[in-house]
């Protein structure tokens, strides 16, 4: 299962995102990304996996039938980004029908398929079919490490192989690496594999401990480790031509203003590209997670049900829904979080914040930044 392709999660093409009306960073309400789990099946065996994915059918599925009414209700309300995900979409006979749909009707569509299933036949038809991007994970540098944390031998030589095909077949396609104590000293070997690769992306992601996240809770990176993941992160903006992003991990957009002030810098597109224009969390506000089963959330870490496309539009949840709603207005948040100057820029990731209290407005639990005194604080 491709974790963080639902949730944030994380998207193969990246967008301007958020900041609660904040200028230049767009209206709370403008959807940017749908994370589309079509199916929750799949044929790995992740150990982060947030839905517990399994290699059998599940029951109640949209349909085809279903699945075209969804993307009709979302063009309704915008032109997102689609990320077809799961489980592993290419497990769903109709995937390429649903793709061919969205980008009949104006929908730029993106996959996040594992990698593994991918042959020359299928590539093509990715293609055909509209697809714009697509996102394979790569969480070890090496088939033991990978095939590990995926829970299937040899899923490191299957994905390499279907990355290969991609790349042969001119599809456009990025890494995506969800970050571990098991894999942290790894990363730099993962980026610099995805270059050798021809990947046109690598975005990171910061482990968020839901489904069968939260048996490995322990191997996720303490705050000081995030810190200094991230500050390597922003290191790497000037030593590759892959277009780098950090999802799951909010603080880089305080870091890369805390980064880009000490170099004498103003954060622009210009200077920082898209990383300028987007925001940490977009959990409700440029982003959403839908269900196999049409549930919609914020994301696909923050389990709270925010409406159901079988019973109501699309268009009823994205406007009406309260969570997404208390969301969007960052004034919202609690305790630091709340205080904070960069809440606008950073936001704190909503699903840990749940996760660690039951509470998605209270402050990050992997934060270790203090904000300034109240009466101190600026936009920024």
């Amino acid at each position: 299962m491709n974790p963080h392709s639902h949730g944030t999660p994380g998207s193969p093409h990246e967008t301007p995102g958020n900041s609660g009306g904040k200028p230049g960073l767009g209206n709370a309400n403008t959807i940017r990304l749908v994370a589309w789990e079509t199916t929750r099946r799949c044929n790995l065996n992740c150990k982060h996996c947030r839905a517990f994915a399994e290699d059998h059918p599940y029951d109640n599925e949209l349909d085809t039938k279903a699945s075209f009414k969804l993307l009709d209700q979302i063009r309704e309300v915008g032109t997102p980004i689609i990320i077809l995900t799961g489980g592993e979409p290419l497990l769903r006979d109709d995937i390429f029908d649903i793709a061919a749909y969205g980008a009949k009707i104006g929908l730029r569509m993106v996959m996040a398929p594992n990698g593994t299933l991918i042959t020359p036949k299928i590539a093509e038809r990715l293609k055909t079919c509209g697809i714009k991007r697509i996102s394979v994970s790569l969480d070890g540098s090496t088939p033991q490490s990978h095939d590990d944390f995926r829970g299937l031998k040899n899923a490191f030589n299957d994905s390499i192989r279907g990355i290969k095909i991609a790349k042969a077949a001119g599809l456009e396609f990025q890494i995506n690496t969800v970050i571990t104590k098991t894999n942290l000293e790894e990363i730099p070997k993962i980026l610099s594999l995805a270059e050798q690769l021809g990947a046109v992306a690598h975005h990171i992601f910061l482990l968020v401990p839901t489904g069968r996240g939260k048996y490995i809770a322990d191997s996720a990176i303490d705050s000081k480790e995030y810190e200094e993941t991230l500050n390597w992160f922003y290191d790497q903006q000037d030593k590759t031509s892959l277009q780098l992003k950090a999802t799951c991990a909010p603080h880089y957009y305080r870091i890369l203003r805390q980064r880009a002030k000490a170099e004498g810098k103003k954060v622009t597109f210009e200077t920082h590209g898209l990383d300028a224009v987007t925001r940490g969390c977009l959990a409700g506000t440029g982003f959403c997670f839908i269900s196999h089963v049409g549930r919609v959330q914020t994301c696909g870490f923050l389990d709270v049900t925010c409406g159901d496309i079988t019973k109501q539009t699309f268009k009823d949840v994205w406007e009406n829904s309260t969570v997404f709603n208390e969301l969007r207005d960052f004034n919202n948040l609690e305790n630091k979080c709340g205080i904070c100057e960069y809440k606008n820029v950073c936001g704190g990731c909503r699903a840990r914040a749940y996760d660690a209290t039951g509470n998605y407005l209270e402050e990050e639990p992997l934060c270790s930044y203090q904000p300034k005194k109240p009466n101190q604080k600026k936009n920024q």
